[in-house]
């Protein structure tokens, strides 16, 4: 097998396509310390934010939206895009890279054809359906497609064959166990240790509604003996609690170790993004997913086949309100057993090895 001695991995924009990179990242760093592994990321996106604090080498090179319609902007493509796949090549050839990886993001692009003009082995890690714009240009100069979920393939003619591996994960996420956690998990947010917890969470950069249907009902819930643990998202704007509430309600504007959310809750309310539901699958969190109503319908998509395995709920953006939080979270984040039961179906559902599983496959790449 030939030797891994430089991976490039490419990514950024959102939380969606960082945190995998760094889950791999991490995993390949665990496995072989002298690795030299180089981030490719944008100026714009939160890889700036994120990534230099986890310890890795961030290379900017400039990154443009690629137009979805005939404008300017798709007359200008060409010209930035030999621009930006030169000067990744010249990353490329500085770090002498034995593979590109991708994980989507327009950053992804330049990097797939410098890779394809450098004959450098590149793999392509996606996690929607529909398959992502960057991701969907570069299938054109690799035929290595790895995927996260296994109803990608079933729903996406074109990577029908492609390999399912999951979803890297942070290891504090991959390894918890919650009910271990959840009495530490709950002191630290200064929650009761035995009141049924409600965990309530956007994106990395929250969600608007959500927020605003369940502060809107904080006197219900706290009144029927639920408690709340309230991520707002760094991005959002402040809501509104009561004060004096019967049961502690508890807000944040960030929380970065996710692993004490899922282990203080009992019950999430949130988005259905991709690396939510890989998340709440693979630790065993019963969730309600609340799909965002614009794009192309792929959080509906992601949180399906969870729910369709027992694992959660999902309700339209439309319909979450704060009377629908008293009339349906309530019950069922009292609900023992049937928490327990859709915990049971959660984790059977989702897998916490993607890392492991996309190193392997890396691997074998490599060596052919």
């Amino acid at each position: 097998m030939a030797a891994l001695r430089s991976v490039v991995l490419a990514g950024g924009g959102t939380g969606g396509h960082i945190y995998p990179l760094l889950a791999f990242a991490d995993c390949l760093r665990r496995h072989d310390p002298g690795l030299r592994i180089t981030c490719i990321g944008s100026e714009r996106g939160m890889e700036g934010e994120i990534i230099p604090q986890r310890g890795y080498d961030l290379r900017h090179v400039p990154a443009f939206q690629l137009p979805r319609s005939v404008n300017m902007n798709l007359v200008r493509t060409p010209d930035r895009m030999y621009k930006s796949a030169k000067a990744t090549r010249e990353i490329l050839d500085e770090v002498e890279a034995d593979a590109v990886v991708g994980f989507g993001g327009y950053v992804s692009v330049p990097a797939y054809i410098a890779a394809w003009r450098r004959k450098t082995p590149t793999i392509i890690h996606e996690v929607n359906v529909p398959v992502g714009v960057a991701n969907k240009m570069g299938m054109r100069f690799t035929k290595h497609i790895v995927l996260g979920f296994p109803h990608q393939a079933q729903q996406i003619p074109s990577v029908a064959h492609a390999e399912v591996v999951g979803v890297p994960l942070r290891q504090s996420i991959a390894t918890l166990d919650r009910a271990a956690l959840r009495e530490r998990a709950r002191a630290h947010f200064g929650l009761d240790p035995h009141l049924p917890t409600l965990f309530v969470f956007g994106a990395s950069a929250g969600a608007r509604s959500i927020n605003l249907a369940v502060s809107g009902a904080a006197k219900q819930i706290t009144g029927s003996g639920v408690q709340v643990l309230h991520i707002i998202g760094a991005r959002n704007d402040d809501v509104e609690v009561p004060s004096g509430l019967p049961a502690p309600y508890v807000k944040i504007k960030f929380l970065s170790e996710m692993e004490l959310g899922y282990a203080a809750g009992d019950l999430a309310l949130c988005r259905g993004g991709a690396m939510t539901c890989a998340e709440t699958a693979a630790v065993g969190m019963p969730a309600i997913y609340v799909p965002l109503p614009w794009g192309n319908g792929e959080q509906r998509r992601n949180a399906l086949p969870v729910v369709e395995a027992g694992g959660g709920l999902i309700v339209e953006d439309g319909d979450l309100s704060p009377q629908w939080v008293t009339d349906t979270v309530v019950p069922l984040v009292r609900d023992g057993a049937r928490l327990a039961g859709m915990s049971r179906a959660a984790a059977g559902y989702g897998r916490r090895d993607g890392d492991e599983a996309l190193r392997r496959y890396l691997l074998k790449v490599v060596g052919a």
